[in-house]
């Protein structure tokens, strides 16, 4: 159907998920002047990447995660990008307490819990790399707290599910940290979405945006088909792609030369889940393991407590998978139709390298429910089958470009992909995502709109107090944030841990 006529605004945010929620949340107290409308192709917000169901709910500090803190060749451990995460997963704590405390959102127990973060390992060579690992994150003020423990007994304390019927001889050890959280990016998401209706946000649901071209003007005009099945042309000075794994087309659309040779892998994930109470009450901790050899970094297997909707259940995973699709809701044709001249060299070169992730994809595909329930018998020895159900959670595309590594490099981690002149930017990757999605969207306003930062930096300061600075160089000021956001977020240690069971 033809267009109809063309409307303008300031700001188009793609996608409502957790990182337009939190840009277009940032951009209003910044500018709250400024026009910004939301496009969203499924009918409510947060309902892919960031849906409860469709991530692991861990507020990602790296307290847990051993595949932030990698052995060196000289045997020492390399803490540097853990430091980096907890670092920006402290900048999203501290902007959610701002929100809490000027009263933009309401309820904080109903998107985040705080849970024990523990790092488990079974065998000699993983209980020495743990220890060391220990020793080199303690003494650090981030992880302050930190406990570490390879005595059965003690560990029973911690973990009695997974210590429950174990063999006696088994080399194991955890480290465990209380102040780790247990995220609902979903339930945030709807909030921070609410807020932005409440601020004149215009957010519309079950609009696509089929093109992004540039204007002679040097603005973005999006052809956008609405609910009726109308094509709508929408023009801004600044466009935001945040559309999860649906960004790398756009950003393709936008023709931008920064959007050249870069593919995606997508990735699918699988949860088991148990809602057995008699089960989930013999476990209150989120405890990551170790990645097997050849397995890539986002499947490292965890057995989670999870809070979604007041109601406490476990989940292990993540089991991963193979789809053509980019998104949950997406064609099995984007992974064909994103391949174009400038990147077939950089996906071929790929393919090439990354055989043994293939190899290790089509091997988790063709596991049956009892084989996966055997790999969560590493964790809980007296699991059965009938006990727990599978749950398919979200698409996740891994980026690949071309780096001084060399073609077609697959990258783990979360890449903002900008023009030159910050007029458009778009969010690709994967984990750690939604948890430092406060530094990821304070780095696309740094990137698009140098020019106000001098006069923005006072209110950034307001909602972030550690803007700037470094807390692991700042102790006083970490201890004093952390001990603010704990009280404003229910997290401090004298309140109760459990929820209500349904």
């Amino acid at each position: 159907m033809s267009s109809i006529q063309t409307k303008q605004t300031d700001v188009i945010l793609i996608g409502a998920g957790i990182m337009s929620a939190t840009l277009g949340s940032l951009l209003k107290e910044l500018v709250p002047d400024w026009d910004i409308k939301v496009f969203e192709k499924l009918e409510s917000a947060g309902e892919e990447s960031s849906n409860e169901w469709n991530n692991a709910g861990t507020g990602h500090a790296a307290l847990c995660e051993l595949n932030y803190t990698t052995e060196k060749a000289d045997g020492t451990v390399d803490i540097s990008k853990a430091i980096q995460i907890n670092e920006q997963f402290q900048l999203s704590m501290q902007f959610w307490s701002y929100l809490v405390e000027s009263k933009l959102i309401q309820n904080p127990q109903d998107f985040i819990m705080p849970i024990p973060h523990m790092s488990m390992v079974l065998g000699d060579q993983n209980v020495k790399f743990l220890k060391k690992r220990f020793d080199a994150l303690s003494n650090n003020p981030l992880f302050a707290g930190m406990e570490y423990s390879d005595n059965p007994a003690k560990l029973a304390e911690w973990i009695p599910l997974i210590l429950k019927d174990r063999p006696a001889n088994e080399p194991i050890a955890a480290t465990k940290i209380d102040s780790g959280t247990d995220v609902n990016f979903g339930a945030l998401t709807r909030m921070l979405f609410d807020h932005l209706k409440s601020k004149k946000v215009e957010i519309n649901y079950n609009h696509s945006v089929n093109k992004v071209k540039r204007t002679n003007d040097g603005q973005w005009e999006l052809k956008v088909r609405n609910a009726s099945g109308i094509v709508e042309t929408h023009r801004a000075k600044f466009v935001f792609v945040g559309g999860g794994g649906g960004s790398l087309h756009l950003l393709q659309k936008s023709g931008i030369p920064e959007g050249k040779h870069i593919g995606g892998f997508p990735v699918s994930g699988l949860f088991m889940v148990c809602n057995k109470p008699e089960i989930v009450e013999q476990h209150h901790a989120k405890v990551y393991g170790k990645a097997k050899v050849g397995a890539p970094p986002m499947s490292v297997p965890h057995l989670d407590t999870r809070f979604i909707d007041n109601k406490k259940s476990l989940l292990f995973g993540p089991f991963a998978g193979f789809s053509p699709k980019f998104l949950k809701n997406g064609s099995m044709f984007d992974l064909i139709t994103s391949v174009k001249p400038d990147n077939l060299v950089t996906m071929l070169s790929a393919g090439a390298k990354n055989m043994s992730l293939t190899k290790y994809l089509i091997e988790q595909v063709m596991l049956s429910k009892e084989k996966r329930v055997e790999e969560l018998r590493e964790f809980i020895p007296t699991a059965k089958v009938e006990d727990w159900d599978l749950v398919v959670a979200g698409q996740r595309v891994q980026v690949i470009k071309d780096t001084p590594a060399g073609k077609g490099t697959l990258q783990f981690g979360t890449e903002v992909i900008s023009a030159a002149d910050g007029s458009i930017a778009a969010l690709l990757g994967a984990s750690p995502g939604a948890s430092t999605a406060v530094h990821v969207m304070l780095e696309v306003l740094n990137k698009c709109f140098p020019q106000h930062m001098k006069a923005w930096e006072p209110k950034i300061k307001e909602m972030i107090p550690s803007y700037g600075k470094s807390l692991m160089e700042n102790p006083e000021l970490l201890k004093e944030i952390h001990a603010s956001t704990a009280q404003t977020l229910g997290l401090s240690q004298n309140q109760p841990l459990e929820v209500a069971q349904h």
